[in-house]
């Protein structure tokens, strides 16, 4: 006989408490093969009085709640629910762990849902109601004596924070001054997070349990105490010329990595926070750690009056199409053997299938190399102009064509090395020629050994000349990669003369000939991430936020989603938006990083093989406009994972969060993930989603458009049960409901309240991300309920009201596009939610035969009386 156990709070998982909880409600769904009327019984197993001694508690059965049910496994299937509530806090400190038991008769021996459902314990973590501790020594055991200590005001709400240096010695001759000092011992944690250098371009997650000790240096750790508060510590490097990483001792110290390549002694900066919520205490030392860049004054005093003035002179706007246009990138698609006919023909292939791109990136293999087609690494660049192998009448010529034939794209940029090349510049060719340059020794390793590059004295002349040469080619944006070759760099000199002043000089020159339509690739290195991509007073660039797509790994693509999202939660607060990188739509991962794109906050860009194209999901991650652009529907804040410490090898759904609109009026959008290699169910309630804070909401899932019944945050009767196989991924957005009260007409039937959300253009994944602005309101005169929303796409727009089966769509509901009627057959009621009211606004717009107005909007309006 089939069965399948899912808990809320979930088994297998960690569940903080917030400390003004007074209790905790289990929920727990049982499913059986359909027909069987056995009567099932199900108890709580926990250890709430004794940490030694566990005690069942019976579990009652349940009336149904709101359940949405998504991607079933089993379709005839019995479900039965079963509810305790666990009142007070544990007698013996801040945590308890939990199982569940389950049989389906009297008759019938008790099964342990660990054993049947391939878990571990679920466990509590009480947030103590205890006040945070002013002293350090509290977190960490062992300071050591030579750590310089401050007391930090914070600016994140309800943390402490603190400032620690460590003395590092002065670099000798061409050798870096090194340090390898201890931090101490983080006490009383349960579980560690850590964001360490997977190698020098790449950051990656890392997560454990009591001993922190991660495989790579870290840039940032945090840990989940016994006491539900989280301790947070930042390595922070840019300062000065200082790089700092923290390492483990292998007894679970924290160890401070240091390298000096200034010729005076220096100092290893950190940052700690502590805070009952985790997200506060990082924001916490990410604000002192851009207020302590910033002080120190990044770069020269000429630069920063340059890097002011074109800043001051910046629009927002420029960077309108760039950042929510749907972009195409070469690199997978077309391969490495680029050439100017490849180039049109996949072009011609986006075309023939109506794929407007408003982007596109002409990727590495379009520069003249002293030895084409060779190992990368060994290639070195020779002139600005294209090769003549692959563009023989010349990077104009080519740009030129494709700006007249495809007047939907916008925006043409091209690939090149912060260095010019992989292997630097040619020795002998016309760039070495033109600008002084110099021959550097970088690490041993695949890009190891001595190369040639433009020295400090022009490097600012070089990128001014070489972006003039662009411009005038018809190129307006770039993709700068192989960034982290600085940081590769081997002597103390070197890196002291060139680190900072190629940061400065490629920022200078991509804000005043590219107006910030820029990628920066392969440059999360420590000093680059505080040197340059910390500070808020420039315009955002788009950041490669991982390591890359690689189509041909089947390991690599749920790794590369659960890597974006951890990566996220250290650059939200980066002046950038995150890049999850190019991904093709034809691929068997093709979904699950579409909607990982879809809720990343960040662009998305296709590298299609040309011919090989899913229109369909295309079609659910962009939309066009009334002129016919498209666009990306983009939420509004970065997308991370919403559970830091959960690995990668839990058997847990990772759940990606972002939130689109205003604070407490806004859309809270999760999501989902199944990147294990086993199918996982889980039951997702309110309290999963961010932001998601006050009111009453429904929860509406992607693939299917099943609502749940309105629930309040306060309640707990309204769940998705996701049953997500391998590959499996859902996007859930909790919409909030706003109430009106009616003036009744003596012959509507309707209720006098209604409830209503604005679900903007559904069917796509971040549907509620359409909505430019939406007002509801009743009309004083008529009494009517009026909902006016302004979309960024055309599409089928979706407004939940509560009593829509109540009234008549003839009688009751009107719609008007640009102000003008609606046709009947545009308007109808979904056929999977029946309070869901859909109105195809492409017909619409194309019946009403207007024109697009000035703002490129969609403007609708819906009238209830």
């Amino acid at each position: 006989m089939y069965a399948a156990l899912t808990c809320h709070p979930p088994l297998g998982q960690t569940t903080t408490i917030p400390s003004n909880r007074t209790s905790v409600k289990f929920t727990v769904l049982l499913e059986s093969s359909a027909g069987s009327e056995k009567k099932w019984e199900a108890a709580l197993w926990h250890n709430f009085d004794d940490k030694e001694k566990w005690t069942n508690l019976s579990l009652e059965p349940a009336l149904e709640p709101s359940l949405t049910v998504v991607k079933a496994s089993q379709t005839n299937v019995r479900r039965q629910f079963f509810t305790v509530d666990l009142p007070g806090r544990p007698k013996h400190g801040g945590s308890l762990s939990y199982t569940i038991t389950f049989r389906a008769s009297e008759e019938e021996p008790w099964k342990w849902a660990n054993e049947q459902c391939s878990t571990s314990d679920g466990r509590l973590i009480y947030q103590s109601q205890d006040v945070l501790h002013n002293d350090l020594t509290h977190y960490i055991g062992g300071l050591p004596p030579y750590l310089k200590i401050g007391k930090e005001q914070s600016d994140s709400p309800e943390t402490l924070l603190w400032s620690i240096t460590s003395p590092v010695n002065a670099a000798s001759g061409s050798t870096s001054g090194y340090s390898h000092n201890s931090l101490g011992r983080p006490l009383d944690f349960t579980r560690w997070f850590a964001l360490v250098r997977l190698w020098s371009p790449w950051l990656a997650p890392r997560q454990g349990k009591n001993r922190f000790q991660p495989d790579k240096e870290a840039i940032l750790a945090t840990f989940e105490r016994e006491d539900g508060s989280h301790l947070v510590v930042l390595a922070i490097s840019g300062v000065d010329d200082v790089l700092t990483t923290l390492s483990h001792d292998g007894e679970g110290r924290i160890v401070i990595q240091s390298r000096n390549d200034s010729e005076e002694d220096g100092v290893a900066r950190l940052v700690a926070a502590v805070g009952k919520d985790l997200n506060h205490a990082i924001a916490a030392v990410m604000y002192h750690a851009r207020k302590l860049v910033m002080n120190y004054g990044v770069g020269v005093k000429d630069t920063e009056a340059e890097l002011k003035a074109l800043a001051d002179d910046f629009k927002p706007e420029w960077l309108e199409n760039w950042y929510d246009g749907l972009s195409y990138c070469t690199w997978n698609g077309i391969g490495q053997h680029l050439t100017e006919q490849k180039l049109f023909d996949a072009l011609e292939s986006l075309a023939k299938n109506e794929i407007n791109i408003s982007n596109l990136i002409i990727d590495d293999n379009w520069q003249s190399l002293n030895h084409e087609g060779g190992d990368q690494f060994k290639n070195a660049w020779v002139d600005f102009e294209a090769t003549k192998n692959g563009f023989p009448r010349g990077l104009k010529a080519t740009v030129a064509d494709i700006r007249e034939k495809y007047n939907n794209i916008k925006h043409i940029a091209v690939w090149h090395a912060l260095f010019g090349y992989w292997g630097g510049i040619a020795p002998e060719g016309k760039i070495a020629k033109e600008y002084k340059t110099t021959v550097v020794q970088k690490k041993d390793g695949v890009s190891g050994g001595k190369f040639t590059v433009v020295a400090e004295e022009d490097v600012s002349r070089f990128y001014k000349d070489f972006y003039q040469f662009l411009s005038s080619a018809g190129i307006d944006s770039v993709k700068t990669d192989a960034q982290f070759f600085l940081d590769e760099l081997d002597d103390a000199t070197d890196r002291r003369n060139l680190i900072k002043s190629y940061q400065d000089a490629w920022s200078i020159a991509q804000l005043r000939y590219f107006s910030a339509r820029a990628i920066s690739c392969m440059s999360q290195s420590p000093q680059m991430i505080f040197y340059s991509q910390l500070r808020s007073n420039m315009p955002r660039i788009l950041l490669r936020n991982s390591d890359d797509f690689f189509p041909e790994v089947p390991a690599s693509h749920p790794w590369h989603i659960f890597c974006n999202a951890h990566n996220a939660i250290l650059n939200q607060y980066l002046n950038i938006l995150p890049d999850w990188d190019m991904f093709q739509t034809s691929h068997d991962y093709a979904s699950f990083h579409a909607a990982g794109r879809c809720v990343s906050g960040g662009p998305i860009y296709i590298t299609d093989v040309p011919g090989q194209h899913d229109i369909n999901l295309i079609g659910q991650m962009a939309g066009n406009t009334p002129r016919d652009n498209t666009v990306i529907l983009r939420p509004h804040t970065v997308g991370k994972s919403t559970s830091a410490y959960n690995s990668y090898d839990d058997p847990v759904l990772l759940k990606v969060a972002t939130y689109v609109g205003m604070a407490h009026s806004g859309v809270s959008i999760l999501g989902v993930f199944n990147c294990t290699q086993l199918p996982l169910s889980e039951l997702i309630g309110l309290d999963s989603f961010p932001g998601a804070e006050k009111g009453t909401y429904i929860i509406r899932n992607h693939t299917s458009g099943q609502v749940t019944k309105p629930t309040s945050i306060e309640g707990d009767d309204a769940f998705v049960h996701l049953d997500l196989p391998t590959r499996g991924w859902e996007i859930l957005s909790a919409f909030p409901l706003q109430t009106f009260s009616l003036k009744r007409s003596h012959d509507v039937k309707g209720p006098d309240e209604v409830r209503v959300a604005n679900l903007g253009v559904i069917g796509k994944m971040t549907g509620a991300a359409a909505i430019v602005n939406t007002d509801s309101y009743v009309d004083r005169s008529s009494g009517r309920l009026r909902i006016w929303t302004s979309l960024k796409v055309l599409g089928t727009y979706g407004l939940y009201i509560s009593d829509l089966k109540h009234r008549s769509l003839d009688d009751d509901v009107m719609a008007l596009i640009f102000g003008r009627p609606i046709a009947k057959h545009c308007v109808k009621v979904s056929d999977t939610c029946e309070n869901v009211l859909e109105i195809d606004t492409t017909r619409a717009w194309k019946e009403s035969d207007s024109k697009a107005s000035w703002s490129n909007e969609v403007a609708v309006e819906v009238v209830i009386r």
